[in-house]
């Protein structure tokens, strides 16, 4: 399968065939590049809370907002905390957490919205980030999937919130698995894949997870995601998934792991404009 997110300059890849299919929407993924930060924040950093300067994320963020054509003061930002909390945004919440970390939604994972002309955005270092666009009401929907997140089922509550609060079958929703860490560079233990085993279908053809040592377990987190939502209801020829590996790819993102801690925050983001 050609891989979904294209490159489309230097700081960012793009859902490409969303883009073809619904010009209006914009819905990607930042690189490490193109920005203010020094290092080990070089260069792209989008992440408040990294103790890189407020000034240089300030100008890496305005900076995105000029590739991507929505001001930042359309932007709606949360404190991601590896959880499963899911809220409804409006033009009420425009502008939290743009520029001051704390100012974001609380204890929030998952934030989704009806309304034009807003940008959904969430950061990540390796963890699953997952799109979400029912185009026949033009919902847009982010989450970040870590580990936590995933055995949480953030991805399933995405789901059934949508089917049940604004009344969208599953069968209409489409999804995008970001780039993210992939098993080739993702080793866990047992308590994390005990954890996986809690909420895997047993059905499951292809286990998402391989022992390669004692008490050790390559996992990969776009395929239990997608797992999940293939058992929410998601069509499946309506997934989208990278290929690429935020640890692997160590000229274009950043990575908790590979670079031990000390390092920048990539940024989802997805809006819908309607001129």
């Amino acid at each position: 399968m050609m891989e979904p997110f294209q490159l489309i300059q230097d700081e960012i890849v793009l859902i490409s065939e969303w883009k073809k299919l619904y010009p209006h929407l914009t819905a990607g993924f930042t690189t490490k590049n193109g920005g203010y930060s020094k290092e080990p924040f070089e260069s792209f950093n989008l992440g408040l809370h990294v103790n890189d300067l407020d000034e240089h994320v300030h100008q890496n963020r305005v900076k995105l907002s000029e590739i991507i054509g929505f001001s930042t003061s359309e932007w709606v930002c949360s404190e991601q905390v590896h959880e499963s909390e899911i809220k409804r945004v409006s033009t009420r919440e425009v502008g939290k957490g743009v520029f001051t970390y704390r100012d974001g939604i609380p204890l929030t994972d998952g934030i989704y919205t009806d309304d034009p002309s807003i940008l959904l955005t969430s950061c990540y270092a390796d963890c699953v980030p997952l799109f979400f666009f029912a185009p026949g009401k033009k919902l847009i929907g982010l989450a970040h999937a870590g580990w936590r997140g995933t055995v949480q089922c953030i991805a399933i509550k995405m789901v059934e919130r949508w089917n049940q609060v604004e009344g969208v079958s599953p069968k209409d929703i489409l999804v995008s698995i970001g780039p993210s860490i992939r098993d080739c560079c993702y080793i866990v233990d047992d308590h994390v894949i005990q954890e996986v085993k809690r909420i895997l279908d047993s059905s499951s053809e292809k286990k998402p997870f391989k022992e390669v040592s004692l008490g050790q377990y390559s996992l990969n987190l776009p395929l239990l995601n997608k797992q999940l939502l293939r058992n929410a209801g998601i069509e499946e020829e309506h997934i989208l998934s990278s290929s690429f590996c935020t640890s692997c790819e160590e000229k274009l993102f950043f990575s908790h792991r590979r670079d031990q801690g000390s390092t920048g925050r990539m940024m989802s983001f997805i809006g819908y404009k309607e001129d």
